[in-house]
């Protein structure tokens, strides 16, 4: 307990005692002064002489002491504080060395498999032509053939996806598609069962064209040329470019893949139900519903969170 001690002086007449008044008596009867022949003689209470005096009062102010209490109350919440900060940056940690265990483990995958179907398709490619060639005459029309059905397949693919993505994936196949609509827990997600899916056809359209001759075999031989190309491209776009899920270099710097990529998003914030549907494409989408502001909204807040990050 704290003491405090408060003078204060008060105008007051000065009167060292009074007579007891009886309630009955309290409008005739007036206080009677101890020393009043003093009072009487000097005129000191009298007339225009009559002065006031001034008491002086003393108060005591009682205050109860609370610095200890908040001391302890202080520490108590800076050591929990302290604590909170504690666990949120080991909670930050652990969460970034995870994404970067999982961002190796699929940029691991990505090139294995990126190395693996190139070097095939090269090696698929060029012994296909060697053999074919074999008794010097050049098969123009399977060659035409393979090139063109190895571009009309990419581009095919593009409106393959577009269309699967929204009558399946956003449909029948939604509980395989909502994982990548999700959070990701851990490297892969169930979505990614739908690019094994594609790779099927097209193994079997490479293996059929690489090992008969004609027409035919050349173009089946092409389509599969052309699925596994787009398979590649769209990993790079889709799942290095968009997603992050492992470092594209130079191909975050392709003006067009960054509009690819914006649109892409829009997709994921689902602004104009679910358009764009389609990757490659997905900017004339969204031209086509009236998203073009929101598109280079999108393009200047990715260019600003790619300049933030440190090469």
């Amino acid at each position: 307990m704290a003491v405090g001690l408060l003078a204060a002086i008060v105008p007051k007449p000065f009167c060292l005692l009074t007579t007891k008044l009886q309630p009955s008596s309290l409008l005739t009867t007036k206080p009677a002064p101890l020393f009043a022949p003093l009072g009487t003689h000097h005129g000191f209470f009298n007339g225009k002489n009559r002065r006031k005096l001034n008491s002086f009062t003393v108060c005591f102010v009682l205050e109860e002491k609370k610095q200890s209490t908040q001391i302890e109350t202080f520490t108590d919440e800076e050591e929990e504080e302290s604590g909170t900060q504690i666990s949120t940056a080991a909670r930050v940690a652990e969460k970034l060395a995870r994404k970067r265990s999982e961002r190796f483990t699929y940029l691991v995958a990505a090139v294995m498999s990126s190395f693996g179907i190139t070097s095939m398709a090269v090696m698929a490619v060029y012994y296909r032509f060697w053999w074919q060639m074999e008794g010097g005459e050049v098969p123009l029309a399977e060659m035409f053939g393979t090139f063109a059905l190895s571009v009309g397949a990419a581009v095919g693919m593009e409106f393959w996806a577009r269309w699967a993505h929204k009558a399946l994936w956003h449909a029948s196949l939604w509980h395989m598609h909502e994982s990548h609509h999700r959070p990701r827990e851990g490297p892969f997600e169930l979505n990614d069962v739908f690019a094994i899916i594609n790779a099927v056809p097209a193994i079997a359209l490479l293996s059929f064209g690489f090992f008969h001759k004609g027409l035919v075999p050349g173009l089946c031989f092409g389509a599969g040329l052309g699925i596994t190309v787009f398979g590649m491209a769209y990993m790079f776009v889709h799942d290095g470019l968009v997603h992050k899920r492992f470092p594209v270099g130079p191909i975050a710097d392709v003006p067009y893949f960054r509009r690819v990529a914006a649109a892409h998003q829009l997709h994921h914030s689902d602004k104009f139900h679910g358009v764009p549907y389609g990757l490659f494409l997905g900017p004339k989408e969204l031209e086509e519903v009236g998203g073009l502001e929101e598109l280079e909204k999108e393009i200047s807040k990715r260019i600003k969170s790619y300049n933030r990050v440190p090469k």
